[in-house]
């Protein structure tokens, strides 16, 4: 990455694979703490692409699907309201609570939803998809699924989304 003016930001020669794997040049970004760095400096601009800012570097980043994949799906009851919870464990380790009206599905019946405030998209590996799979049900009279958390429905839009 180099300092830049604003308008001729260069392309980092990074990528993250659909599975949330980083690489630099094609070779496996394989250092956690420095891939964290990049996520914790992760943006997006105007037009949606992805830069990595560091201070008064900036770079494009090329994104094969989303940044993030969910790697596990963990339930919790809320000590406030004492309502069950679902997070999400991230492929950079965070954990994000789940807002299930996000959840939506993609291109090949791949489920997504918005992660950090809303600022990102992360999409289901397999296994977590499996996981929450326990609080998806069907409506026969609408022919949709939802999300069922503390009585309440959260349906899944299955329109595939371009934004990631």
């Amino acid at each position: 990455m180099t300092a830049n003016d604003t308008n001729e930001i260069p392309f980092g020669n990074i990528r993250v694979d659909k599975n949330g794997v980083w690489y630099f040049h094609d070779a496996e970004m394989f250092r956690k703490d420095i891939v964290n760095l990049f996520y914790e400096n992760l943006r997006r601009d105007e037009s949606g692409r992805y830069i990595i800012e560091l201070g008064n570097d900036r770079c494009y980043i090329e994104v094969e699907d989303s940044p993030y994949v969910v790697k596990a799906v963990y339930t919790f009851n809320s000590k406030e309201s004492e309502e069950e919870v679902i997070y999400l464990l991230l492929n950079n380790e965070d954990l994000d609570q789940l807002d299930p009206a996000t959840v939506r599905i993609g291109a090949d019946n791949v489920m997504y939803c918005s992660v950090k405030d809303n600022c990102f998209t992360a999409r289901f590996s397999r296994a977590s998809y499996y996981q929450l799979a326990d609080f998806i049900r069907h409506d026969e009279d609408t022919d949709s699924y939802y999300i069922f958390i503390n009585n309440e429905k959260y349906y899944i839009n299955n329109k595939p989304s371009t934004h990631r």
